[in-house]
């Protein structure tokens, strides 16, 4: 008989992942994943800067690199980080790593023994949750409103609880919810942080799809003691398939992120990340990131106006200012996981929100995604779901 360790007792599928494998089947209109639209993906460039790069360093590209990654690729994550999140660093703090999902397995990992505590928001992404479950800590979650965690709340929690290792959050656009946090809640936080000195993962994959308002700083540019660890992308600003993120830590806590990449992989790709910076250097990131916001402005206001014109009165939801998701609260006596299977009949998914608690409960909730489906689909899908939602009010 063959025994596994008891961590893959918490790594096993769920009914909703079943659920989601049929949402693969191409007449889904599916709103369920958080796709990047592939016809925004720059191929002809992306080919070009291929091209120049494999001819001026193809032996170097083919080559194993360093655990850190290539440093002018880290260098213009610096210069960036600066520009857009208020964050001053250096090279030496930055580690490229397999997609920012690789920076929260190893954000796990660094911190977390079995029944420590993971403080987060309610909800929060299920990739996180999933990535710590390995570790088997206690997750304990955070109010949140439409400004964020609540600090009062949280202050509350850390005088109770006395085996909190970290905490993770996402200020901007966040998965599930859209929500975004205030500048005042993003100071009253730090505060909070700083005076108990608790570790803080900042996981920012969407930070640059801002659809509308003044971008607002990052918590770890207001990180006065090094204890923010911050969680960077190219996947939903360039392209996915490359799995190219980044983390950004004091050189304490970077060290054991490095000692960490060492153990799981050695490396991130080194011809994806030397294409890439190759892309970079003959072709203006801005511009291509500003038609991505275009895009996905629009699909955003299409679906949450088609939301407003079908959805019954007694279903809310967010009204996000960038990122790729909206977040719906249905009465409490409908199960949305239930009635996502009867979305699948009228072919349109979502993904039910219990996932997204790592308590479980709130069966009333779902995310949708508006970023990967033309026009019309966006209409037709929400009319669909619409349509199922009247038929379970009571």
């Amino acid at each position: 008989m063959i025994r596994f360790s008891s961590r893959m007792s918490e790594l096993t599928g769920s009914e909703i992942g079943d659920l989601l494998k049929l949402t693969q089947q191409p007449d889904i209109i599916s709103f369920a994943g958080g796709l990047p639209a592939p016809e925004l993906f720059p191929v002809e460039a992306m080919k070009e800067a291929g091209n120049k790069m494999m001819e001026e360093m193809g032996s170097a590209a083919l080559q194993y690199s360093t655990t850190e990654g290539y440093l002018p690729l880290r260098e213009f994550i610096v210069n960036r980080m600066k520009d857009k999140n208020g964050i001053e660093t250096f090279a030496e703090n930055i580690i490229i790593t397999s997609g920012s999902q690789q920076g929260l397995d190893f954000s796990g990992r660094v911190f977390l023994d079995e029944g420590d505590v993971v403080l987060l928001e309610s909800p929060s992404y299920l990739g996180a949750t999933n990535a710590f479950k390995c570790c088997q800590p206690k997750f304990v979650e955070v109010p949140t409103d439409d400004e964020g965690m609540i600090v009062e709340e949280l202050e509350k929690i850390l005088a109770k609880e006395k085996k909190v290792k970290m905490i993770y959050v996402i200020p901007d656009f966040q998965n599930p919810s859209g929500r975004t946090w205030s500048l005042e809640r993003r100071k009253k936080f730090m505060e909070v942080i700083n005076k108990y000195e608790i570790p803080t993962v900042e996981d920012n994959p969407y930070g640059e799809l801002r659809f509308e308002g003044d971008s607002l700083p990052a918590l770890k540019s207001m990180d006065e003691k090094g204890l923010v660890i911050f969680l960077g992308s190219f996947s939903k600003i360039l392209v996915p398939g490359y799995r190219l993120g980044w983390v950004c830590a004091s050189e304490e806590i970077l060290s054991k992120y490095n000692a960490m990449a060492q153990a799981a992989s050695l490396q991130a790709t080194t011809v994806g990340q030397m294409h890439t910076m190759k892309f970079l250097e003959l072709n203006n990131l801005d511009e291509h990131v500003d038609k991505i916001r275009a895009v996905y402005k629009k699909r955003r206001d299409l679906m949450l106006r088609t939301m407003k014109e079908e959805f019954p009165d007694e279903v809310s939801f967010t009204h996000p200012s960038g990122g790729l998701f909206t977040w719906v609260v249905l009465p409490e006596y409908i199960n949305a996981t239930v009635m996502a299977k009867e979305c699948i009949e009228e072919k349109v998914a979502y993904v039910p929100g219990e996932s997204f608690f790592p308590n479980g409960g709130n069966k009333n909730t779902f995310r949708m995604n508006y970023s990967c489906m033309p026009d019309d689909k966006i209409v037709e899908g929400v009319k669909r779901i619409a349509k199922v939602i009247r038929n379970n009010l009571k």
